[in-house]
């Protein structure tokens, strides 16, 4: 029982240190969180979700609040992870984009007020097995390239 309470609470800080990381990136407005659900293997969900949470194209789109899924289907798309395009669902803040492969129709204003948040959680299910993996991030602000470029180590 110990180690178990003891795992749990490892866990616990663990996550909030690396969400903590995240968040806190130079010129960073956003904690951007990606759970891929549904992968083959716990590899393939955490390659999905890495390569989203690390794309320059997603990173820009969730700083402008810009819903656009086909970023974030390509992106798990390049990342290697085993997928089946007919297969995939999508959810931006909780909101369904995508289902079985194909957009579905969403408040695209209420959505865009969503992403506005400080905190963006994109669930992308492969719908391929039972691997779970989640991966954090930040935006990628204007802030954060001027930042980033103006001094060298």
């Amino acid at each position: 029982k110990n180690g178990a309470e003891f795992e749990q609470a490892l866990t616990a800080v663990c996550t909030r240190l690396a969400t903590s990381i995240a968040a806190d990136g130079e010129g960073a407005t956003k904690l951007l969180e990606v759970t891929v659900c549904g992968a083959v293997d716990d590899v393939d969900a955490r390659r999905a979700a890495r390569c989203i949470a690390g794309s320059s194209l997603v990173k820009t789109a969730i700083h402008g609040a810009d819903p656009n899924w086909g970023r974030v289907v390509c992106a798990a798309g390049r990342s290697g992870a085993a997928m089946e395009p007919e297969r995939v669902s999508l959810a931006l803040n909780d909101i369904p984009v995508m289902s079985g492969g194909l957009p579905v129709p969403f408040p695209e204003d209420s959505l865009r007020r969503s992403l506005q948040s400080d905190h963006v959680r994109v669930l992308l299910d492969l719908r391929l097995g039972q691997a779970c993996a989640t991966a954090w991030g930040c935006d990628l602000s204007k802030e954060y390239v001027t930042i980033n470029a103006s001094y060298t180590t």
